[in-house]
């Protein structure tokens, strides 16, 4: 009776670590239970679970929307399983095309090399990257034959792949489509065979591609086909977009200075707050709470998580001081400028990135030199003194 009970404990032990695991994520084929099924299969073989994800490098930074994943792998990593990143070396020069409505330029070894130099770094802000197996898919992919090539391709078929709803929408409206494309879900589906891979993730992007790492397992003889873990993509500080570096105003990088990264979380709309709690923190989103406050306290977690508390600190005081007090911050940098025109300057601070954005911000009325509104777009500043740019953007302007 004892062993019974014990076995009911367990049970319940790893669905409970499964619910906490997949929280806010989707399960694929059989949902949480599966999971629960495969942490407990790992406790009496005695054998970590490989835990995989993929990171194509196709540009150097992270953001906050990478964290989700990142923050689940942690937890995996938590429970003694093995953590599997695997860089890819020669997916990211087919290009993922999940999402795009045209085909997505393909990068060169040195480009992926290139990019892939601060992921590690950037990443073990989240997951203890030494202790994990890093893999590049080259090195099994770049090996192939071309007959190894004709075998992947029959693991499936044309008919299949065009059910992609990205390839189905470019079919239809007369979008190129090329060859190429069709063997990326492939080879990350191989990826899943070299390295034995037990648990996939990936973004809910990328549905198609994951799926077909089961097949790919089955197609090659593997006695045990991997659980896919899909993570939401988290929207940008619009709301709208998803987070990413192609919208730079709208994206939180983990590079980010602090207080940077705490005034662009203050600018998220209110209805993002929760999604943004969950899947970013591990502290609970108060619906009672005045939503200003509950913002800031959502602001200072997650810049203490990635800056330290010290600079959340000053983040958030300098935030207090200058966006709620309508006060100018302490540290405001000294920087030499080579012309006297308005927009000139706001272009050449990196304020702006062009004179049209320039135009916008100065007839909205978001620049101010020394307290005062600039209101005409041809202005030029005949003295030194300190330039306002938006809400958080300051410098102290020398001829």
């Amino acid at each position: 009776m004892d062993l019974k009970n014990n076995e009911v404990k367990l049970e319940e032990q790893f669905l409970k670590q499964a619910i906490d695991i997949s929280k806010g994520a989707e399960v694929l084929p059989n949902g949480v239970e599966e999971l629960a099924r495969k942490l407990q299969e790992s406790y009496y073989s005695k054998k970590p679970l490989r835990v995989k994800l993929g990171l194509d490098p196709t540009r150097p930074d992270l953001h906050l929307g990478h964290t989700v994943v990142m923050r689940k792998l942690k937890k995996f990593q938590d429970l003694g399983h093995k953590i599997v990143l695997i860089v890819g070396g020669a997916t990211a020069m087919v290009g993922d095309p999940s999402g795009k409505s045209e085909t997505r330029p393909a990068l060169s070894k040195e480009q992926v090399a290139e990019n892939a130099k601060t992921y590690f770094e950037q990443m073990s802000k989240v997951v203890d990257v030494n202790k994990a197996e890093v893999r590049n898919n080259a090195d099994w992919l770049h090996s192939m034959s071309f007959v190894d090539f004709l075998k992947l391709a029959s693991a499936t078929t044309v008919a299949k792949l065009m059910t992609r709803d990205d390839f189905a929408k470019r079919y239809a409206e007369g979008r190129p489509i090329s060859p190429v494309e069709f063997f990326y879900p492939l080879m990350q589906g191989y990826d899943s065979v070299a390295v034995d891979a037990d648990i996939e993730f990936g973004g809910t992007d990328q549905r198609f591609n994951l799926l077909m790492g089961r097949d790919i397992q089955t197609f090659y003889g593997m006695d045990k086909m991997q659980v896919v873990m899909m993570t939401p993509l988290i929207e940008g500080t619009d709301g709208v977009k998803k987070m990413s570096k192609t919208y730079p105003e709208h994206c939180i990088s983990l590079t980010e200075e602090p207080k940077n990264m705490y005034g662009k979380l203050m600018s998220i709309p209110d209805e993002l707050m929760e999604k943004y709690f969950t899947l970013l923190t591990d502290i609970e989103f108060n619906k009672e709470n005045n939503p200003r406050d509950e913002k800031m306290r959502l602001a200072y977690e997650i810049t203490k998580m990635y800056c330290g508390a010290d600079e959340a600190d000053k983040a958030q005081n300098e935030f207090i001081n200058v966006v709620q007090n309508k006060g100018v911050p302490d540290d405001i940098e000294e920087i030499k400028v080579n012309s006297n025109n308005i927009l000139d300057i706001l272009v050449e601070l990196n304020f702006v990135q062009s004179k049209g954005e320039a135009k916008r911000l100065i007839t909205g009325g978001g620049v101010k030199f020394e307290g005062e509104k600039i209101t005409d777009t041809q202005a030029t500043l005949d003295k030194e003194g300190i330039l306002q740019g938006g809400k958080r953007k300051y410098a102290k302007i020398k001829f």
